[in-house]
């Protein structure tokens, strides 16, 4: 087992069903990504580039999936957490119902079409 399943398996619920939901749609639409473990945290990765992370927060009660998204989006900004983070946006969920599956995929395919920009590129 990869130590990010690992990760994600030892997570108290409801942490575990969400991340384990998120992993499905995830795998399931984007069957190139390579969940890696880096810096303690799940990351999936496409062409060798990072697509997102999954960030679990036990002491606020939410699941961060995070995307390095310098700009905003055409649709869907609403849904996007930035946090005083000038490059690093998230999806925040509190429970496995929160989540919308269209906003997802639909920020993933952003950020992957967008990941060649770089992270610090000015407009």
């Amino acid at each position: 087992m990869k130590p990010a399943e690992a990760h994600i398996l030892n997570q108290p619920e409801p942490f575990k069903s969400i991340l384990l939901h998120l992993q499905i749609i995830i795998e399931s639409n984007f069957t190139d990504t390579d969940l890696q473990y880096k810096w303690k945290l799940p990351f999936y990765y496409l062409d060798n580039k990072p697509l997102c992370y999954l960030n679990t927060s036990l002491k606020k009660g939410y699941v961060d999936v995070g995307f390095w998204l310098a700009q905003p989006l055409p649709k869907y900004n609403e849904y996007l957490i930035a946090e005083n983070r000038k490059v690093v946006k998230s999806l925040r969920y509190f429970s496995l119902d929160a989540i919308n599956e269209d906003v997802l995929l639909y920020v993933l395919e952003k950020a992957h079409q967008l990941k060649g920009n770089g992270f610090y590129k000015k407009k």
